[in-house]
């Protein structure tokens, strides 16, 4: 660093940085820091360059690693970019860019080295490190100066404006869901140094100019002429932004205290809602809903908002009522059924958050009538067939069941089936207008089971008798995986019950498709585990199978579908037997073992203008202070 380094290949011989990694002891007040601050450094714009960076300054920060703890050159460092923040209103006021400029590097240095410090100690080793005290060189106690905390409420001060830390937390919350809502995209090259004004632009142009200066910190290096590699990344700000809340959000409650930031996105209101906040709940604050509702659906591409959207309708039943009651829902659900759609290009973590939305969504009633009022044209993504004109609820009948059929070929994800068929029958009893191919779609899936469980009958059967010849080859657990099969085929026949026994009258395509394919259902009609299940399916297909033998052979597909809907009236209610409704809701400790802050962390290291991490480096913190 220093004035002399513009290169990154310059920065493992540069003077300056060979001094604060060194032996020697600098003061605060050292004339040193102005000149370790003074340089211009391009800003990496991405991963991998910030990872280049790191390879070539990996020698100087091992070494201060190693000479901290007797130097405290990083705490001085700290404690240098601290005074200077502490007067960057009065030098915006002044536009003295020199100091914004010495303010931004200093933070810069800071990142790149807490990056290397977190990775290679522990969190208690950490502390230490922020705790050297300078009168006695090499020895800690209790009552040294927390650095860490300090910079810690100075990043704050810096993010919101505002100079405390948990009495602010609802403050915090609220701008970075706003940075996220707004998406606002970094300063132009250039825009670091603003060209005089004529009217002398007076304090909102001097920190307009500092803000400019310190952007390129907090968004990691945002600012550059290389086009964003995603749509997440047009607005860096944004997107780190929302990954700090992430991690805030999915922190571990501390033995005496529950997570203030989780507190707060459980807690948090729409504007409009007037309404007095119960002195009870703390960390309260107010947001527009509808702002956060139109960034939510046009950010779904990434995984981290739609972990977002999972975390406030699970969390927070303001903004799930307020979601629930919107009559644009095709918006949010469109972009989510994409994202399950194209389930061979995403990471397991985004299928599992999207399609949990989903069964999220299916708890409410209200939700299961209107998507089968939503009539979408032309389906661009959906490419297995050409679907002109269908429902958004039949829309989610096919893809849920595509994800199901695809899990069966690859995946073979037990968790994943669970809430696939969940989210189903959930909709089941509000069945509205199926769409021919989402009522086939049903059927071809209840025969891809029948089929699956033929196969594992027919191969438990075999190992049955090699047993008898042979006690010393182990045989395969059969039993086990007929045992799935045959709960997941209970679950389908349990789903197309719901719809004949609910909405029978407004789902001729389904009984079209079973009389199609009755055949498959001979099998299971004395079969013990379906037997009572199967009664109103028999009902349903023996009566309409008659009316169609009464209208002679060869009938074309609309006179079918006539005599069907002619039916449905003449069928009376009474002889279809009541089963208790299919509900199903989703329940947080039935996710798969240490599933979100790992998943957050993944997220973090993973994001292209994000520091370089590697999965090894990572270290959990939680909320105790000890």
């Amino acid at each position: 660093m220093g004035s002399n380094s513009s290169r990154i290949g310059d920065l493992p011989k540069n003077e300056y940085l060979k001094k604060l990694s060194g032996t020697e002891s600098i003061s605060e007040n050292d004339p040193f820091w102005n000149q370790l601050l003074s340089f211009s450094f391009p800003a990496p714009t991405s991963s991998s360059e910030l990872k280049l960076l790191e390879e070539a300054t990996i020698s100087v920060c091992r070494s201060l690693v190693e000479n901290n703890p007797r130097t405290g050159n990083l705490g001085a460092l700290i404690k240098v970019f601290l005074s200077r923040t502490k007067e960057l209103k009065l030098s915006a006021e002044c536009q003295n860019h020199i100091f914004i400029w010495q303010t931004h590097n200093a933070l810069f240095i800071i990142c790149c080295l807490l990056k290397v410090f977190i990775c290679q100690m522990s969190e208690e080793e950490l502390q230490l490190h922020f705790t050297y005290e300078e009168k006695s060189p090499g020895n800690y106690s209790s009552d040294s100066e927390d650095l860490l905390e300090e910079l810690l409420c100075c990043l704050m001060q810096l993010i919101t404006d505002i100079p405390l830390f948990l009495p602010y937390t609802s403050k915090l919350v609220k701008t970075l869901l706003y940075n996220f809502i707004r998406q606002e995209k970094p300063p132009p090259p250039g825009a670091h140094v603003f060209p005089q004004q004529s009217d002398g632009g007076g304090l909102l142009y001097g920190l307009a100019s500092g803000v400019a200066r310190l952007w390129t910190v907090f968004t990691l290096g945002g600012v550059g002429s290389k086009a964003a590699a995603s749509p997440e990344l047009s607005s860096p700000l944004a997107n780190q932004s929302l990954l700090l809340l992430l991690v805030l959000a999915n922190l571990t409650d501390a033995s005496d205290a529950p997570n203030p930031y989780r507190q707060a996105i459980m807690s948090f209101k729409n504007t409009q809602d007037s309404s007095p906040f119960p002195s009870s709940i703390p960390h309260a604050f107010q947001i527009n809903f509808n702002s956060l509702y139109t960034a939510l659906c046009e950010q779904q591409t990434s995984d981290q908002a739609t972990l977002l959207l999972y975390t406030l309708l699970h969390q927070n039943s303001n903004i799930r009522t307020y979601m629930l009651a919107r009559t644009d829902m095709e918006n949010l659900v469109l972009p989510i059924l994409e994202i399950l759609y194209h389930v061979e290009e995403r990471n397991s973590h985004h299928v599992y958050m999207a399609l949990i939305i989903l069964l999220i969504l299916t708890e409410d009633d209200g939700f299961n009538r209107s998507i089968h009022e939503v009539i979408l044209k032309n389906i661009t993504w959906y490419s297995e067939r050409v679907l002109t004109e269908i429902s958004l609820g039949s829309l989610l009948i096919l893809v849920v069941i595509r994800t199901i059929q695809y899990n069966m070929t690859r995946t073979r994800d037990k968790y994943l089936h669970t809430n696939c068929l969940a989210a189903l029958a959930n909709m089941s009893a509000q069945f509205r207008s199926l769409h021919q191919y989402a009522a086939q779609r049903i059927i071809s899936l209840f025969s891809l089971l029948s089929k699956k469980h033929n196969k594992v009958l027919e191969q438990a059967t075999q190992s049955l008798r090699g047993s008898l010849s042979s006690n010393d080859v182990p045989l395969p657990d059969y039993a086990q995986d007929l045992n799935v099969i045959e709960e997941v085929i209970r679950m389908m026949l349990e789903i197309i019950n719901s719809c004949l026994t609910n909405s029978l009258h407004h789902n001729p395509n389904l009984v079209y498709a079973l009389l199609y394919k009755r055949d498959l259902f001979e099998q299971f009609r004395t079969h013990p585990s379906f037997q009572d299940i199967m009664q109103n399916i028999d009902l349903v297909i023996s009566f309409f199978s008659s009316r169609l033998l009464q209208a002679g052979a060869e009938l074309s597909v609309e006179r079918v579908l006539e005599i069907i809907k002619q039916g449905v009236v003449a069928l009376p209610k009474d002889r279809l037997k009541k089963f208790p409704e299919l509900k199903f809701k989703y329940v947080e400790e039935e996710q798969p073992e240490e599933f979100f802050i790992p998943y957050v962390w993944s997220l973090v290291y993973n994001s292209a203008v994000g520091l370089y991490w590697n999965p090894q480096d990572i270290q959990l913190f939680t909320m105790d202070s000890d």
